[in-house]
């Protein structure tokens, strides 16, 4: 059987688990994984029109064959962002990402968030806020972090623990070093940090 794991950083990873399997009508319910399908299938595999949902919530829509995407389908992810696709053997081959806001991304004519436009999508639609108050997200309000937590965006994570649990405080998944490594430089904290101040000519000297 093929799972699957969507990473924070949106990277479709196939996964080759074999799993203890309970069928009930058209559902099977993978017991080793948490994962849960809805639909047709052949031979004990996903196959034909299915409903596909894995342990972070990310949800596949669409056209099976052999255990693995395969034809045209529709991922839904939990921040409500979501990717149309055709796959072909758990591949994508063409598809479009829309944003939870609606924004659609395009490889081509992309003005959003560049190096000199770099306002959130809200902010190009609702204005700036007023000089003094910055805007950390695309999100206003921003969601509060717990204490020594970063938002790594599908939930929280604790870099003592080294654990991932979604915004309602369930279990994602325990990160590797790699994940721990790109949260802690990439994603926001819940604390503040005083970075400094260099006088122009002082960094200039250096």
């Amino acid at each position: 059987m093929h799972d699957s794991y969507i990473s924070p950083r949106g990277v479709f990873l196939p996964l080759q688990i074999e799993s203890r399997l309970c069928f009930h009508g058209n559902s099977i319910n993978m017991e080793f994984m948490g994962s849960s399908y809805d639909g047709d299938y052949k031979n004990g595999r996903m196959e034909g029109m299915g409903d596909y949902t894995i342990p972070t919530h990310t949800r596949y829509v669409g056209e099976m064959k052999d255990g693995m995407f395969h034809g045209k389908g529709v991922l839904h992810f939990p921040n409500g962002s979501k990717y149309e696709g055709t796959w072909e053997k758990g591949i994508s081959k063409q598809g479009k990402y829309t944003f939870s806001d609606g924004l659609e991304y395009k490889e081509t004519d992309w003005d959003y968030c560049d190096g000199k436009d770099r306002r959130f999508y809200s902010e190009r639609c609702n204005g700036l806020k007023p000089a003094g108050e910055s805007q950390l997200t695309d999100r206003d309000p921003p969601r509060l972090i717990p204490d020594g937590c970063y938002d790594s965006g599908d939930g929280f994570y604790d870099p003592n623990t080294r654990v991932i649990k979604d915004y309602d405080g369930n279990f994602l998944r325990n990160a590797d070093e790699e994940e721990h490594e790109w949260i802690v430089r990439t994603c926001r904290k819940s604390w503040d940090e005083f970075i400094g101040h260099y006088p122009r000519s002082s960094t200039l000297e250096k």
